[in-house]
């Protein structure tokens, strides 16, 4: 049976387009079942065809959208979450439009960390490769040199040599340490559980901590904005938005925020007070609480966030790569200079 079968989890860009694409379908008139029907025979796949079929046989069996979407088991607990409450309050379309928007951000948030963290380890990986190729295969033919001039390679050279040496014998043990740890690059990056690993190791780390803090800010802001939307109290909100964030540190800002609402204060102060949200994104809140716009300027703060955080890893990276081409050519640059030099002395005493 179809409904048995097992999906491929669906990635934060493939939900944001089918929120987009139900989201106009439902603010076009067309109910739940038809806009699934349309989406399934419009389906670029077999397996995107096989996924609204269940959708699909489930929502005539139920008539609930969020129980159908439960049923191909390839989206988030959140996701479902907030559908349910859509059709509950019978605001759906927009629910859809705006898990669209959370979704897309939270695609963009990704990208931006998996290209922080993927140009580095590449960087490395080159570099060691570099350095094995050099040790290997260019010191020995200058210790051939060296011995057919009658000399021997000074004591740093020969220490690499024997490290050479060491590499080739027991080559095969670093091709697959080398594998593994671009294994666990691709694991970190690619993956929803490998980039919740990073991100609770990035909140451990001190000279992450400030990107970490800054995801998880704009990842809460963001669920935040839709919660607020959907009719939840600030508290309500609040408790499940925590649900988004990985990071302990965060997490417990986030205790300390609750805890600080449930003694007397508002919004504003306890984010404050929790250092969630501070300078002018705290007086932000303060501003919207007061006007009641809190959902649009939460949506405000999300997007400032992301876009901070952007700035902040393009400026990493921006450090990183001549930072890591500099060392490179400093190391190739040392190992070189240390055979050339003494052979260069040796050819001008001759």
């Amino acid at each position: 049976m179809a409904e048995h079968q097992t999906f491929k989890k669906l990635s934060n860009l493939e939900i944001a387009a089918f929120c987009s694409q139900m989201a106009m379908v439902l603010q076009a008139g067309i109910s739940s079942l038809e806009g699934i029907a349309i989406l399934r025979e419009e389906a670029e796949s077999r397996e995107d065809e096989k996924i609204l079929t269940v959708i699909y046989d489930t929502l005539s069996d139920t008539g609930q959208l969020s129980s159908a979407l439960e049923a191909p088991g390839i989206f988030p607990p959140y996701f479902l979450r907030m559908c349910r409450i859509g059709e509950q309050s019978g605001q759906l379309d927009k629910v859809m439009h705006s898990l669209a928007s959370f979704y897309e951000r939270e695609a963009g948030i990704a990208e931006s960390v998996r290209n922080a963290v993927t140009y580095p380890m590449v960087m490395l990986l080159m570099m060691l490769a570099v350095v094995a190729v050099l040790v290997t295969r260019v010191l020995p033919v200058f210790n051939q040199v060296f011995a057919q001039l009658g000399s021997e390679m000074n004591l740093a050279s020969q220490g690499l040599m024997e490290f050479g040496s060491f590499l080739n014998r027991y080559g095969l043990v670093f091709i697959i340490i080398l594998l593994t740890l671009a294994a666990l690059v691709l694991y970190l990056t690619r993956t929803r559980r490998g980039q919740a690993v990073l991100s609770s190791l990035g909140g451990r780390l001190p000279f992450a901590r400030k990107y970490s803090d800054l995801t998880s800010s704009c990842r809460f802001a963001g669920g935040l904005s839709l919660l607020l939307s959907s009719g939840f109290s600030p508290e309500e909100s609040i408790s499940m938005a925590s649900d988004l964030t990985e990071g302990e540190r965060f997490r417990k800002k986030l205790e300390l925020c609750r805890q600080e609402m449930a003694d007397g204060r508002d919004l504003s102060e306890a984010c404050t007070h929790a250092g969630i949200f501070t300078g002018v994104y705290g007086r932000m809140i303060l501003v919207a609480q007061k006007t009641g716009t809190l959902d649009e300027v939460m949506q405000k703060i999300a997007a400032r966030c992301e876009d901070e955080l952007d700035s902040r890893l393009s400026g990493l990276l921006s450090v990183l790569e001549p930072s890591l081409v500099a060392i490179l050519s400093v190391i190739t640059g040392v190992i070189l200079l240390s055979v050339m030099l003494p052979l260069m002395g040796i050819l001008s005493g001759m």
